[in-house]
């Protein structure tokens, strides 16, 4: 049986008070609005921070659990047990060379927005993932032709048991909305993106049209956890989707987007478990119609 006092006594040995929350419900860290309680929600200041929490729930085996900014991310009802880590505070974005450095709470968009400022090309890509950096690691983000992998030279890590790493991109496995990142335990804390330089209109030119495309297809008027599946090799998900009749289709407040078959919104107050019974419909009409197993790209976490 865990101690939580203990261990909330320890975090507070750690990290400032603020950075410490109990019993905190996670749909209010979730792009789809959806999640029970974490039992200990921490916000560490520094690498230092990130280092001796690792080290606390190695030390006291509590469960830990790392979280972004939850934009592909399904949390449960029930919550998550022991500690979760959000990066929320590592925003730092810089150039460096022909480099952009991010930090893994900043948000891809801003590194690609930075990016733009400084004149440089390669991660017009990232302009509309609304995923952290970290995030964008984690799970080789991309759209519109570009991924993370094509432009990553190295990230600064975390491992589980406390050691600060750099590792070059070839070392995460990236790969079709993979990495190694999960397995390993990893906490990526900063990343390096190699660029080119261009001229501000160009990279401009491109980022407002994916923007467009973006707006224009995606139901970004709702709670969502973006594309939930991946691209089934041979077909589109979204058109396997759409053609199975499901647009409109959903159980509770979760239902299968009429914009953009590819998505499954939160509508009217939704929870986890409508949500996760939408696409496991998805998956077994697709299935039966066309024979096709369509694969989660989103996340899901706790217990229900």
């Amino acid at each position: 049986m865990v101690n939580y006092h203990h261990v909330y006594e320890q975090l507070l040995s750690i990290t400032s008070n603020e950075n410490v929350m109990v019993d905190e419900y996670l749909r209010n860290h979730t792009y789809t609005k959806l999640g029970g309680k974490a039992d200990l929600f921490v916000t560490p200041s520094s690498t230092e921070e990130v280092q001796q929490i690792v080290k606390l729930a190695k030390r006291e085996n509590i469960p830990f659990t790392l979280l972004g900014n939850g934009s592909n991310l399904i949390v449960r009802d029930g919550g998550i047990r022991g500690i979760v880590l959000s990066p929320k505070r590592f925003t730092t974005i810089k150039r460096e060379g022909n480099s952009i450095i991010a930090e893994s709470g900043a948000k891809i968009i801003d590194a690609s927005r930075q990016a733009l400022k400084e004149q440089l090309t390669g991660l017009e890509f990232a302009c509309g993932i609304p995923g952290t950096v970290g995030g964008a690691l984690f799970m080789n983000a991309g759209a519109y032709g570009g991924e993370v992998k094509d432009c990553l030279r190295d990230a600064v890590i975390v491992d589980k048991e406390g050691q600060l790493i750099t590792l070059s991109a070839g070392e995460l496995d990236l790969d079709y909305r993979t990495s190694n990142i999960p397995d390993k335990g990893y906490i990526v804390l900063e990343a390096r993106f190699d660029l080119k330089p261009s001229s501000y209109d160009e990279i401009k030119e491109v980022m407002d049209d994916l923007t467009y495309k973006r707006e224009s297809k995606q139901p970004l008027e709702y709670p969502s956890c973006g594309s939930v599946f991946k691209r089934p090799p041979g077909y589109f998900a979204g058109k396997l989707i759409q053609d199975s009749d499901l647009q409109g289709k959903g159980v509770g407040g979760a239902e299968v987007s009429t914009k953009h078959a590819g998505f499954i919104v939160n509508k009217d107050n939704a929870t986890a478990t409508d949500y996760i019974a939408v696409i496991e419909m998805v998956q077994k009409t697709v299935k039966e119609n066309f024979g096709v197993e369509l694969e989660r790209e989103v996340k899901i976490l706790g217990e229900d």
